[in-house]
């Protein structure tokens, strides 16, 4: 996240604020600016309906009543339950971040409904009110959230139990929404036989893999093959922790450069959202990762950055690169195209 400034005084705010702690101005952040707006006076913007409780900062545009981000949910947690507004804070500013990261990577971030089925929508649901157990997970751009992945505890303890390095609302977000990015970028594409020599024949029968997987494990080697183990359980596993960590990697970049952590190696990275050269971006980021993880462990903290990205892991990372730039480039040049006329 680059940085980013109140509009009143010019002192430095974050990406969830809602007031400048400096000045007490009103503030928003427009996500088609990328900066924070003010609510009153010269440049006011409106803001999102959800603001009035604290559960989102971001400006919407004029005749909207929701900003873009909070337009994409259509079932949220029942909030006559203790602590679910709490949860849905933090499940909404995790997901603010990743709309935010996919709007900067040129995709399509479209919310669904009549005029747009293929669009994306949000369930946010309780175990402790569904009538079955509730599985965070994707299915034709609905993606399902377990409100109790925003406790700590819980979250750790399914870690723990599952044997993750890393788990976090954010990671769960990119993970699903890369789900809804292969069917909408790859699955009808030309693109679709040279994925599947990459990561492998998605026709595979999803639930057969995943309860061998649950049951054996990964495979021995599997650190020279994935980004995680979870991603030798399927060919769609294998594309959404790899898509989703090719996000990582341009976001904790972005913010590595903004706050001056890169070496010389990032000057050929003017925006790692939107860079052509992926080996640039790779050569930056992977010394990054390894002063941060020595920093976490001088403090007793566990690695920051538990990866290891083998050579074939960063040849998928490159073909998830391809495809994002060539759609972006595609999206920025429609934009740009003249109306026809008559």
């Amino acid at each position: 996240m680059r940085h980013l400034s109140c509009p009143a005084c010019g002192s430095r705010v974050f990406f969830e604020n809602y007031v400048c702690l400096a000045c007490g101005a009103q503030i928003a952040f427009s996500p088609e600016a990328g900066l924070m707006a003010p609510l009153w006076g010269d440049g006011a913007v409106p803001a999102c309906g959800n603001r009035s409780q604290f559960v989102c900062n971001w400006a919407t545009s004029d005749g909207e009543t929701m900003c873009r981000a909070c337009r994409l949910d259509s079932v949220i947690p029942n909030l006559s339950f203790a602590g679910n507004l709490d949860r849905w804070r933090r499940i909404e500013q995790a997901k603010r971040r990743v709309v935010h990261d996919f709007m900067r990577l040129g995709l399509p971030i479209e919310a669904r409904n009549s005029a747009n089925p293929g669009g994306l929508t949000f369930h946010f649901l309780s175990a402790d009110l569904a009538a079955a157990p509730v599985m965070t997970g994707h299915d034709s751009g609905l993606v399902t959230l377990d409100i109790a992945e925003a406790d700590d505890a819980v979250r750790e303890h399914r870690r723990a139990e599952m044997r993750e390095p890393y788990r976090t609302l954010v990671g769960h977000f990119r993970h699903e929404l890369a789900h809804h990015y292969f069917e909408r970028l790859v699955l009808n594409s030309n693109d679709i036989q040279a994925c599947r020599l990459i990561f492998g024949d998605e026709r595979a029968d999803y639930q057969e893999a995943l309860q061998r997987h649950y049951q054996n494990g990964a495979p021995g080697d599997w650190q020279q093959h994935f980004i995680s183990a979870y991603a030798s359980a399927h060919p769609h596993e294998d594309w959404a922790e790899t898509f989703a960590h090719f996000v990582h990697i341009v976001a904790t970049m972005d913010t590595a450069l903004d706050l001056g952590f890169a070496d010389e190696l990032s000057g050929r990275i003017v925006d790692p959202y939107t860079t052509e050269d992926f080996d640039a971006l790779i050569e930056a980021f992977l010394p990054i990762t390894a002063k941060v993880n020595e920093i976490n462990r001088s403090m007793g903290q566990p690695d920051m950055y538990p990866f290891v990205l083998s050579e074939e892991v960063k040849g998928k990372l490159h073909f998830i690169h391809m495809i994002v730039a060539r759609n972006a480039r595609a999206r920025s040049d429609a934009a740009r195209a003249p109306e026809p006329v008559g």
